[in-house]
């Protein structure tokens, strides 16, 4: 339970449905970084549903899976997730290692999914509000951990879920779902990073296409793939970031049509609704979380890493970001785009 109305809302529901349920909330942040007590507003919403209240301080494995890998990752001149990591190491992973220690059989939250079986599997589904789907986030789940999770909103909309809060004469926040980061609450992780990191605001060349160093970058943190304003120089066509190279502290920019391209590599790479295939296969892929999915063909590859090759040439595929594989609704997998 965050506090906010999603969990709270679960929460309710699933009590309706005659589950014994307890809530429990994440302490991932320190009290600087929180704009909002969460323990403080999810315990007011777990006094008001009648159920017992837990806090669990996970600081030390959020920072350690996500706030360090968020850092790191830019220094390579990436662009990280820390949503899917979170919700993999710590969500699914160290809350969910808590909640079987209390005995309990399932793990409710209030992501907007389904989770349908299919034979011996488990089948992660988009929300029927695809306005709040929050599907690419979950790729990395795996199956004993699908098989212990219950995400009752999945079958609701955002709407719906509003109105029976208000029924239940539950006010919780939603300031969570402002933030896009929320370990940053002033959203500026450029300056978050370089504070840990002086090294991304070093200066450095910026070049185009075919070496020729045409102007100076103000350091790798302020630069991201696809990128058009701030780069600084005036050229006869307006100038795009087509890649970051960390390793020389450079950044290469170039025209509009040099930031498409129509087939990427991805690693880590996790299959979670079906067996990994041994052969190509045709799915929608989604190269970012509000990116349209685009028809593709997975290539697999010996080493476990996959080749995805685009119907049409996609725009600023971005490395460090994930790239999602779906069947009409069904989330085949994904990983992380090299």
């Amino acid at each position: 339970m965050s506090g906010g109305v999603d969990s709270s809302v679960t929460a309710a529901l699933l009590k309706q449905k005659g589950y014994d349920v307890i809530g429990i909330t994440m302490q991932v942040l320190s009290p600087e970084s929180a704009s909002v007590d969460e323990s403080f507003a999810a315990g007011q919403a777990a006094e008001i549903l009648g159920i017992p209240h837990h806090v669990i301080d996970l600081r030390d494995i959020f920072f350690q899976r996500v706030v360090t890998d968020f850092c790191n990752e830019y220094s390579r001149g990436r662009t990280p997730n820390p949503c899917i990591r979170c919700n993999y190491y710590v969500k699914f992973g160290a809350l969910l290692d808590y909640a079987r220690e209390l005995g309990v059989d399932f793990l409710a939250t209030g992501h907007y999914v389904r989770v349908a079986k299919s034979g011996d599997r488990c089948v992660l589904c988009k929300g029927t509000d695809y306005s709040k789907d929050q599907s690419y986030f979950l790729y990395k789940l795996t199956q004993p951990q699908l098989k212990q999770v219950l995400m009752p909103l999945g079958d609701l909309t955002k709407e719906k879920v509003r109105r029976v809060a208000n029924e239940l004469g539950l006010t919780p926040t939603e300031e969570g779902e402002s933030q896009e980061v929320c370990f940053i609450p002033d959203g500026d992780y450029r300056d978050f990073v370089a504070a840990r990191m002086p090294v991304v605001s070093k200066p450095g060349p910026i070049e185009n296409r075919q070496g020729n160093i045409i102007g100076e970058h103000r350091g790798i943190i302020n630069y991201t793939i696809g990128q058009r304003r701030g780069i600084g120089i005036a050229a006869k066509e307006p100038l795009y970031v087509i890649d970051i190279n960390a390793e020389r502290n450079a950044i290469v920019v170039g025209p509009k049509d040099e930031i498409y391209r129509n087939e990427l590599t991805a690693t880590e790479v996790n299959w979670i609704s079906a067996e990994a295939p041994d052969q190509p296969i045709e799915v929608e892929a989604k190269i970012r979380y509000m990116h349209p999915a685009a028809r593709a063909l997975i290539f697999p590859l010996d080493d476990g890493r996959v080749r995805v090759v685009f119907e049409q040439p996609q725009m600023a595929i971005t490395p460090g970001q994930a790239v999602v594989f779906y069947d009409g609704d069904t989330i085949m997998g994904g990983g992380t785009i090299e």
